[in-house]
């Protein structure tokens, strides 16, 4: 907890009655000894008793009496000195509660499950050790104390509420989530505290403590308590509250910003050498728990694991991890389980943890209010401790202003590297010492010994706590067999048709027959234009395995081959289908007919009818293109194909559009050369993916 008091301890602790600086402070004042003469209840007495706090803090003394009658108070004190208690137990004394019924000092009309007081917190950590404080001191009367921060899940939070709350300890985010929700009733709030009003009052938090005040009643006490509290902070603070009373709790003898009893040491390091200086610093004699403060969250990871490499029992508290992993390694490091704790200004206002001899600030802080709190983690309630600050080149001249401000007496740092001998002289580093820790040394359970808690976190980080239940193991599946990936020109070839290049045996295994839609469109091609082919022209047709053309039409395409008109006819579906049904207009992927197999065939086994007898033939026209919309009916092209052809010269049919063809094999252009160059004619230019192509039909001549 928060070193808020003086504790009752076998250790050597700072007590404030046998202090010669707080008998100096003290003398010719009227301010009294114990809690119970400061007037507190016997109840909330008799609670810190039993935990072994025994007498107040100066701040304590000096805030209790008029925090207790009611008004606004500003109060300031150095870091480790007891502030929470300073506010709390007035806090405490506000609330109305069954007991108060049962002694006598309050009518039962009084009570209610609405929130009576209000503690505001920059952090989360914060939250949790500030609302432990308050349900210590309130254990005896039965003070019911709930905390509201982010990272957990709502649910239990609005259940806890439902319940009935007293006091109220929080962050502003969730604070303002379950009051916008209609889930948080603050018109009942009698006292509202600013804890680290500095930070609170910045312009990062302002606008939403402006919020809440909105949502509390106007006659209310208001308290703003912190270590820093800057000129500017206290005059925007009046502006909240009703002729506060400023409270500054210092002694005489104890000058400067920062406590006395803590050592603090400043050296100029390079970046390089930073993480074997701290792993030497941290073998110092008499080390304790340590604390690492970065401030960047990938530094403080960085650190964290590279300190665990090095053989230390790390834990690290940063943004960037879920609640639970940060409230896992709080928990290991004030259970001992881990030694170090690395993490970013998140952990550097108001966190305690008793034992904490070392602060190391890895990197310089931006400010010197961030300064005082870091290295306030240590020297706590009379306990002496040591900080270490490491500023880098770049840094100089930030440190500069900290020290100006502060007037530390360290303007210029001695340059220090991880083997300078004054490093070892001045921490109390024992000759040799190397930077990783020795096996014999490692004795801490490490952060993996801490269960981390199912906190039920929100957000999208996507991270899964260790305590969450793992999910379900897939029942074994047996191996999936890969789908074999066919790709054919057509379909299967004539019954007497041998194939070039391509056989049977060649093929892999065929799939089940899965019943094809009706083919919309099919080509032939007349065979006698076709030229042959040398073994070594040949070339062996691509696979493809979605087909269009099947085996059906290969008798057709075989009546038409040995027609001798050079023409290409495009042959259609059934003239009873095509009155049944119109084919509609599809998108299909380009095949090879099934009648460009018989041709292929053919020109093996078959005579290729001679193309001289004819005077002059015409000029053979591309081959059938991929991809066709608009085809002639295969009624038409079969009867026009099947007429002989006698004239030399006959006049060009109509000549019908087709739309978005392409060109089917790259040949057609070479079987149109050789057809033009056997009828004496020159060789048509060739022609490549023309979006509309001109079908030429012979005609009979007349006679």
């Amino acid at each position: 907890m928060r070193p808020i008091h003086g504790r009752a301890s076998t250790q050597a602790r700072y007590d404030p009655q046998r202090s010669p600086r707080v008998a100096s402070h003290r003398r010719g004042s009227t301010l009294t000894t114990t809690f119970r003469e400061l007037g507190i209840l016997p109840e909330t007495a008799e609670a810190l008793e039993a935990v072994g706090i025994l007498s107040p803090f100066p701040i304590q003394e000096m805030t209790l009496p008029v925090a207790l009658s009611g008004k606004d108070v500003i109060g300031q004190a150095k870091t480790g000195t007891g502030k929470t208690l300073g506010f709390g137990l007035p806090l405490l004394e506000r609330v109305t509660v069954p007991a108060d019924v049962e002694a006598g000092r309050a009518v039962p009309e009084e009570l209610t499950n609405a929130p009576q007081a209000l503690v505001v917190v920059p952090t989360r950590e914060l939250c949790q050790q500030v609302t432990n404080d308050l349900l210590t001191a309130g254990k005896v009367r039965n003070v019911r104390v709930l905390a509201i921060y982010g990272g957990r899940a709502y649910e239990p939070q609005v259940e806890a509420l439902k319940k009935g709350v007293d006091v109220i300890v929080g962050t502003p985010g969730r604070l303002l989530d379950l009051a916008g929700q209609k889930k948080l009733d603050l018109s009942h709030v009698r006292g509202l505290v600013l804890d680290e009003a500095d930070e609170m009052l910045d312009l990062g938090f302002l606008p939403d403590v402006e919020r809440i005040l909105q949502l509390l009643p106007p006659k209310r006490q208001t308290m703003l308590f912190s270590a820093t509290m800057p000129g500017a902070v206290i005059g925007l603070a009046r502006r909240y509250m009703s002729q506060p009373t400023h409270i500054s709790a210092t002694s005489p003898d104890d000058e400067g910003a920062t406590v006395a009893n803590t050592t603090q040491r400043v050296y100029r390091a390079h970046s390089m050498d930073k993480p074997e200086m701290v792993a030497r610093i941290l073998q110092a004699e008499g080390r304790g728990l340590a604390m690492i403060f970065c401030r960047t969250k990938r530094t403080a990871a960085d650190i964290a694991d590279q300190l665990a490499q090095r053989g230390f029992a790390s834990g690290a508290v940063h943004g960037d991890l879920g609640q639970g992993a940060r409230e896992q390694a709080l928990r290991a490091f004030r259970n001992g389980k881990v030694d170090v704790l690395v993490c970013t200004d998140v952990a550097a206002r108001g966190i305690d943890v008793e034992g904490v001899t070392h602060v190391i600030n890895y990197q310089s802080p931006e400010e010197e209010k961030t300064y005082l709190h870091r290295i306030g983690r240590t020297g706590r309630a009379g306990a002496s401790g040591t900080a270490v600050t490491l500023v880098d080149w770049d840094d100089i001249p930030r440190w500069q202003l900290i020290n100006k401000a502060l007037d530390l007496g360290f303007p210029d740092p001695p340059e220090t590297y991880s083997t300078s001998p004054h490093l070892f002289e001045e921490l109390n580093i024992p000759a040799g010492t190397k930077g990783v820790l020795p096996r014999a040394e490692r004795t801490r359970a490490g952060l993996s010994a801490e269960q981390v808690e199912d906190l039920g976190e929100t957000g999208g980080r996507g991270r899964r706590s260790a305590a969450a239940p793992a999910p379900a193991v897939r029942e074994e599946r047996p191996p999936r067999t890969p789908r074999q990936r066919r790709r054919t020109r057509g379909g299967s070839s004539a019954p007497d048709a041998a194939p070039v290049a391509v056989t049977a045996a060649s093929l892999p295994p065929l799939a089940p027959p899965v019943a094809e839609p009706e083919p919309q469109f099919q080509t032939a091609v007349p065979m006698d234009i076709v030229p042959e082919r040398s073994p070594a022209e040949a070339r062996t047709p691509r696979r493809r395995r979605r087909t269009r053309v099947a085996a059906e039409p290969v008798a057709e395409a075989a009546v038409v081959a040995p027609v001798a008109a050079p023409a290409v006819t495009p042959v259609a579906a059934e003239p009873e289908a095509e009155a049944a049904a119109k084919p509609r207009r599809r998108r299909t992927r380009a095949v090879k007919p099934v009648a460009e197999t018989v041709e292929t065939a053919a020109v093996v086994e078959a005579p290729v009818a001679p193309v001289a007898e004819t005077a002059e033939a015409p000029a053979a026209e591309a081959k059938p293109r991929r991809r066709t919309r608009v085809t002639k009916p295969k009624a038409d092209a079969v009867a026009e194909a099947a007429e002989p052809v006698e004239t030399a010269e006959a006049p060009a049919a109509e000549v019908k559009p087709r739309r978005r063809t392409r060109v089917t094999k790259p040949k057609a252009d070479a079987v149109a050369a050789e057809s033009a160059e056997a009828a004496g004619e020159a060789a048509p230019a060739p022609r490549r993916r023309t979006r509309t192509a001109k079908v030429a039909v012979e005609a009979p001549a007349e006679d």
